[in-house]
């Protein structure tokens, strides 16, 4: 026998993983030029030079065995305190080395942080708010919980205090919070970030338990226009951080971040207890050791992100003129487009034709959007311009005639 669960995840992979491998095998059919693929947070932006700068210099200099063996379970000390010394000074927050673990990206922060703070079989819920990156749900479950889904509002995409509170139970244990979001690009405001907390500290005290802020981090840099992130550790304590380098510095395949229990949360060091106890039961502990290694010399360093921001602001300008509705954003790499028909399957099911391959909004909770990711270079948007304007005229002569 096998868990039927982990034999339906292995079979159907998620909506974007599908659409991306469609897109591989389009590749190989009609040529890479011709397929318009925006499924994957894949960046087409080139890691800055240092990284390799400084692997090299790892490569060359340090102890081949200390470079290649296994660090402290947690991770190498020297780069958890270069981490916490980075937090205090860059988010004016404490810090402590010894509440900071090392993950294998923000994948694993957030399941082991799942993980530690769920109870086993006690039907704990967690907080998402839709739409919401479609793996949150999986680790949820895994960890044993159940997800709560809360509507953002439409028009701002904010989160709705009112819905939030409502959505609150005694078997509440963690909310998870995305901003920059993936899928739409919001970034949460400080005063929606305040209201957020606000709700939170009265059903801790309503509830008598801490209620944990899981704060997804792994777009932080990505932002435009002097629009600011505000880091939720200092609006609320019982705060985790999953933060990931992939985004920020284009290294997504090395799969590297962390976890930071903020030191001012309610039990902290049994909370981190919790994360330890959790890598350990889930195969987490000692994330790769040179790319542990890597990270003091690299902390503040990014990639050239104003490609996005130009990426963002020719899509933007081109979709809305072609008669698209999109939603602004302000940040991470994706664009939120409302479907020109209400099944938004559908609509992306015909948008391959024109070898467009976007992901409905179906799997990230609601229906009537499609996400594009313009993590892709210029050519390719230049490229598939067309194809978007032949689409939505497509629908435009349907209507006329209909």
């Amino acid at each position: 026998m096998i868990s039927e669960k982990m034999e339906r995840l292995g079979r159907h992979r998620s909506v974007i993983r599908e659409i991306f491998e469609y897109g591989n095998r389009r590749r190989a059919e009609i040529g890479a030029e011709n397929v318009f693929d925006f499924s994957l947070g894949n960046p087409s932006v080139p890691a800055p030079r240092e990284v390799n700068e400084v692997l090299l210099r790892l490569l060359t200099e340090e102890d081949s065995c200390s470079l290649h063996g296994y660090t402290s379970a947690a991770g190498d000390a020297g780069v958890r305190q270069a981490i916490a010394d980075y937090i205090t000074k860059t988010h004016n927050s404490p810090a402590d080395a010894s509440l900071i673990y090392l993950t294998v990206g923000a994948a694993a922060a957030l399941a082991v942080s799942l993980r530690a703070l769920l109870s086993d079989g006690g039907g704990d819920e967690v907080v998402v708010f839709v739409p919401y990156f479609p793996e949150y749900r999986v680790f949820i479950e895994a960890a044993g919980g159940r997800a709560v889904e809360v509507p953002v509002r439409e028009g701002d995409f904010m989160i709705d205090p009112d819905r939030l509170a409502a959505s609150l139970t005694e078997k509440t244990r963690a909310v998870i919070v995305n901003s920059p979001n993936n899928p739409t690009g919001t970034v949460l405001s400080e005063e929606n970030i305040k209201e957020l907390c606000a709700v939170l500290r009265e059903a801790e005290e309503k509830f008598g338990h801490p209620i944990y802020l899981i704060a997804d981090e792994p777009y932080r840099e990505l932002v435009y226009g002097g629009v600011t992130v505000p880091y939720l550790p200092n609006c609320y304590p019982d705060t985790l951080v999953c933060y990931s380098f992939s985004k920020s510095l284009s290294i997504p395949g090395e799969r590297i971040g962390y976890i930071a229990v903020s030191p001012e949360a309610r039990d902290a060091e049994a909370v981190y207890a919790a994360v330890m106890g959790a890598g350990r039961a889930l195969g987490y502990v000692c994330a790769p050791a040179i790319f542990q290694k890597m990270i003091p010399h690299l902390l503040g360093k990014t990639a050239d992100l104003a490609v996005y921001q130009k990426n963002r602001d020719r899509l933007l300008t081109a979709l809305s003129d072609y008669g698209y509705e999109c939603v602004r954003p302000d940040g991470a790499f994706y664009l939120f487009v409302r479907a020109l028909e209400e099944d938004a399957i559908s609509f992306c099911e015909r948008a391959k034709r024109h070898e467009l391959l976007l992901v409905p909004s179906d799997g990230f909770g609601c229906t009537g959007y499609v996400r594009i990711a313009y993590c892709v270079t210029p050519e390719q948007i230049e490229r598939a311009l067309p194809a978007f304007r032949a689409l939505a005229e497509e629908y435009k002569t349907e209507k006329n005639h209909g």
